[in-house]
């Protein structure tokens, strides 16, 4: 608590009262903050709270009680200095000595202005092109997570220091006015409207939002809450989906806690350009526009999948973040890691046919692994004292890993005894702040055991185990050390003993009781021929079976599930690159389960083949030539006679597994996949709108690209610049990042800055050219010559400049590459993405230690199975 920057508490806010004059001529805002503050030390003549990039003009305060309402402030005192601190990004206001003991309160009024800004922060302007004029126009719009309420007016911005709102909103009467609660007054004076919203509950700056832009609106009755999804004109009715699931949500939420949603409505808006996928706040939750816009029956299924995800995500947050809210951002895992959890529950009630927890273990699990297994990774619970190391939590650890441990510990202690612990949990703190302690007690009263002792070491501890298997006659001996991707764990940051539900599958059925919580132990367990640790892949752990296992694994896919076979593959990659096992072995248990028919199994092996792939991606041609010739060993009998057309009548199942098939195939670059892609393509381009099956679009796109040519990237950058259909411009945009051609790579790259590229959308090319060696060099040739342009545009508080940093690095995989990195940043201030670099570093040092150590393993491999001559 020492450690943090946090202001002093002699005073505390228990009201503000937000006056935000907007103008479109100038893009800029006149606010007036007023501010009922509780007076707790009245020794103490000042007052400190947040502000940044504001221009103040004359502070008023009074002393008066909580419901003052006199406008005149006859009374007022002005202070006698105020000091600004621009790197704590706050303004500390002196009084005359005795004057804030006069009364238990007093209201501070403190006028302000500032343009606004483009950097997706605070209050700040969203382009836009108008779909009837071509116009281009802006929304002024809201994101304050984490830390940029300050930016919009002056406030107390620290989680814990809630209070309601009163907003009132003013601009030209042609523009709509949305915050966090319903409008109670609307007054249009000449050519302007001014709308006064009724007072939310106590909550935390971060949750403030308004938006004022040309809108129009879709609405959703089916449930107990009326659900809004406002967008700018001609792109409303795409919203109905989310009105529709979001009214659902909230009853099913509503019916989940047994606590009724507390407001009166619930808005949610599509913003043109916005940093993150969506954002919580109360009442009035914001989204790019990707993510709640879609048209069902154009949309790819993966694409609905994600659309329902996040507003579940969201929703989920107006229970976890906004009714209870961590009492410092070290707990952010309460809010994220539930939301994550939460909404996978819920898709789960809604479209049970989408079997989310068999892809939860592919996506979510294989994510906290991926960001959890580097050095620099940090506890789910990690100290944070500002700003800048505030934004950069927002991660896989709190999100993924966060889910992932209340998916162990729902699994632990059963779903209905979790949901009625986390109910009381929600109801005792409404309102309030939480900590993470408070949900684990609500949790041991619910089930009876002592979950503080088991989870307090998940979430303090960074890291999580490996568990080495020693088989012995009806024995199984368990040996437990801290997993590193790069597979040299020092004795230093081995010292975690994780207690590890084992939960062993054997012929016999399922044994739940078998806890490993010591460093070595031992279990008398009748495996016979087969046993499975970890069932259904519930555990936050890789488990290293003796080398002979994996061969008998192989034959033995039909005794496992899909979860199970979905974790074999990743855990076995993820072995194999930290040398714990040589890399053939998990190249022989693909190749084994090569008839795979999940979809859930056959994507994780080919994103894990995909990450190794990627990794030799420098080394001699001849070896990737023969990498290429073993992937397409394992997928082109199965795809190169398939029909790529897909029918109504087909499963979700059925329709899924022919994606990744067909996405496999255009990985291995099968001459039919490529061929098809191809043809579609250019049946496409010619006018015949139905030749691209919208399933496929995103991976067709890309197999253009990588053919390459002038012409195939004239045909995407018209696509992604005149479609409607915003699936298709950012799979447009994303196949920009294919070509390999130089001239087309800095064409792309000149995009990302003079505009062309949101903001928001910057990473989404450059993720692409990391597939290619000529991609990878030109991309960080470009980023060292316009690196503070782009940190100037995406802005240091945000999480978004350090995910594209770590997208421009990542791509390596050599020491040498390691030691240029770092001799470049040396000479930066990396304050606020400085966690991410270090991240990205480590993963590139992962790839250089597993192409070094197991190459010839590799080599001699693709010999052996006449791959390689």
């Amino acid at each position: 608590m020492s450690d943090r920057a946090v202001l002093p508490t002699n005073v505390t806010p228990k009201l503000y009262r937000l006056y935000f004059n907007v103008s479109f001529d100038n893009l800029s805002f006149h606010n007036v903050t007023t501010i009922a503050l509780k007076v707790n030390d009245p020794s103490v003549d000042t007052i400190t709270l947040h502000t940044v990039g504001l221009e103040w003009g004359p502070v008023k305060i009074i002393d008066a009680p909580i419901d003052h309402t006199d406008p005149e402030f006859q009374r007022a005192v002005d202070p006698t200095k105020i000091e600004f601190n621009e790197e704590e990004q706050t303004a500390t206001l002196h009084f005359p000595k005795g004057y804030l003991a006069t009364s238990e309160t007093h209201f501070l009024t403190i006028p302000t202005k500032a343009f606004l800004n483009n950097q997706m922060a605070g209050f700040y302007k969203a382009k836009y092109t108008d779909k009837a004029t071509g116009e281009t126009k802006y929304m002024a719009t809201t994101q304050m997570e984490a830390t940029d309420a300050r930016r919009a007016f002056p406030c107390f911005d620290e989680p814990n220091l809630k209070a309601p709102f009163i907003i009132q909103l003013r601009s030209h009467k042609d523009y709509q006015h949305l915050s966090n609660t319903s409008p109670v007054d609307i007054v249009l004076e000449d050519d302007d409207k001014i709308t006064v919203f009724e007072a939310t509950p106590a909550m935390s700056t971060y949750l403030v939002a308004f938006v004022v832009s040309e809108l129009e609106c879709v609405k959703s009755d089916v449930g107990r809450v009326p659900v809004t999804v406002w967008a700018t004109p001609g792109n409303e009715q795409e919203g109905q989906f989310a009105a529709d699931l979001g009214a659902r949500t909230i009853d099913f939420f509503e019916q989940t806690f047994k606590i009724e949603y507390p407001l009166r409505k619930m808005d949610m808006v599509a913003v043109h350009e916005f940093s993150a996928g969506a954002m919580e706040n109360w009442g009035l939750v914001t989204y790019r526009m990707v993510d709640v816009l879609i048209d069902p029956k154009k949309a790819s299924l993966n694409r609905i999948q994600r659309v329902a995800e996040v507003i579940q995500h969201e929703l989920a947050h107006q229970w976890f973040g906004n009714l209870v809210t961590m009492d410092w951002w070290e707990g952010l895992w309460l809010n994220e890691g539930f939301a994550t959890w939460m909404s996978w529950y819920s898709c789960n009630n809604f479209h049970p046919e989408w079997k989310v927890w068999e892809q939860y273990v592919a996506d979510n699990l294989q994510r906290a692994i991926g960001l959890d297994s580097l050095r620099s990774s940090h506890p789910i619970e990690v100290p944070v004292k500002n700003a800048d190391e505030i934004n950069q939590i927002f991660d896989a650890i709190s999100y993924s890993k966060g889910s992932s441990l209340l998916r162990m510990t729902a699994q632990w202690l059963g779903e209905d005894v979790f949901i009625k612990g986390v109910s009381a949990y929600l109801t005792e703190f409404a309102y309030g702040n939480a900590k993470t302690e408070d949900l684990w007690n609500h949790l041991s009263k619910a089930s009876g055991k002592d979950v503080n002792k088991v989870m307090n070491i998940w979430t303090g501890k960074v890291g999580f185990p490996l568990l080495t298997v020693i088989e012995g006659p009806k024995k199984l001996t368990f040996v437990q050390h801290r997993y590193l991707s790069t597979g040299d764990v020092q004795p230093e940051e081995d010292e975690t003993i994780y207690p590890v539900f084992l939960s062993i599958k054997t012929k016999s059925g399922v044994d739940n009781t078998l806890v490993l919580d010591e460093k070595i132990k031992s279990f008398d367990i009748d495996y016979a021929d087969f046993y499975k640790v970890n069932n259904n892949q519930a555990g936050l752990f890789i488990t290293a079976y003796p080398v002979k296992r994996w061969a008998t694994f192989g034959k033995q896919r039909a005794q496992l599930s899909v979860e199970d076979r979905t974790g074999l593959v990743a855990d076995a990659k993820n072995l194999c690159a930290a040398g714990y096992i040589a890399t053939p072995t998990f190249l022989n248990l693909v190749s084994d389960w090569k008839d795979e028919d999940s979809f859930v199994v056959l994507e994780q092996m080919c994103n894990s083949l995909v990450e190794m792939r990627v990794a030799w991606m420098f080394e001699d041609a001849k070896v990737q030539d023969a990498y290429m010739k073993y992937l397409c060993s394992i997928i082109e009998k199965r795809v190169s006679k398939m029909d790529w057309t897909f029918k109504e009548t087909e499963s979700y199942d059925g329709q899924r597994l022919k994606v990744v098939l067909f996405r496999m195939g255009s990985v291995a670059s099968v001459p039919s996949v490529v061929k098809a892609g191809l043809e579609m393509f250019k049946a496409y381009v010619a006018g015949t709108t139905s030749a691209i099956p919208v399933l496929l679009k995103t991976i067709i796109f890309a197999i253009v690209a990588k053919e390459g040519g002038v012409e195939a990237y004239e045909q995407l950058f018209n696509l992604y610049k005149t479609s409607e259909n915003s699936d298709e411009r950012l799979a447009a945009l994303r196949a920009l990042g294919k070509f390999t051609e130089p001239e087309l790579i800095q064409r792309t790259l000149g995009y990302v800055l003079d505009g062309t590229v949101l903001n928001q959308d910057i990473y989404l090319p450059m993720v692409e050219m990391r597939s290619s060696k000529v991609g990878v060099l030109a991309l960080w040739e470009w980023t060292e010559k316009h690196i503070d342009e782009v940190i100037e545009r995406l802005h240091p508080s945000s999480p978004l400049l350090g995910h594209v940093l770590a997208v421009v690095i990542s791509g390596f995989t050599s020491y040498q590459d390691i030691s240029k990195v770092k001799a470049f940043f040396e000479k930066k201030d990396t304050k606020g993405y400085n966690n991410s670099l270090s991240q990205a570093l480590d993963s590139v040092e992962a790839k250089a230690q597993w192409v070094q150590r197991d190459s010839e393993e590799v080599e001699k491999y693709l010999k052996e199975k006449k791959f390689l001559a």
